[in-house]
């Protein structure tokens, strides 16, 4: 059973997690993130997330104030493997790395039966770029480049 709080009256949908004047209220993402990842650059934040197997895959979310945030792009259209033309329950996408260097935005995603992948953008809400092997090997997870 919900409970209201007085001051702040609980929000069905859609979950709004600013309630204004400086106050927040939690989950901030009322969603499946899992494994995010944030980077700041000048005033805005950028988000990337586990997608596993599904497509598109690792959503790119922004925010200006790390409350409310906007899904704005996927980074990867589908996963560059073909055996995810079907369904591959618990495979796929697992904790990427988001950062940015140089101008550009890079994410590095594991894809434990294949390898670590790294795809590149000016814009992340943009067009990113094919995904590339950086490491191939089974077993590789929760890349961090720096």
């Amino acid at each position: 059973m919900k409970e209201k709080i007085e001051q702040y009256p609980v929000i069905d949908y859609p979950w709004i997690p600013d309630v204004g004047g400086g106050i927040y209220r939690n989950p901030i993402l009322c969603a499946d993130y899992s494994d995010p990842d944030i980077v700041r650059v000048g005033e805005d934040y950028w988000l990337t997330a586990s997608s596993f197997n599904c497509t598109p895959a690792l959503p790119i979310l922004h925010s200006r104030d790390l409350v409310n945030w906007t899904l704005v792009n996927h980074a990867v259209k589908n996963l560059p493997h073909p055996r995810f033309a079907q369904v591959q329950p618990g495979c796929g996408v697992w904790a990427p790395a988001i950062r940015y260097h140089a101008g550009r935005f890079w994410i590095f995603f594991p894809m434990p039966d294949e390898g670590i992948y790294m795809t590149t953008a000016t814009d992340p809400a943009g067009a990113w770029s094919t995904p590339h092997l950086v490491q191939e090997g089974k077993g590789l997870i929760d890349p961090c480049p720096l």
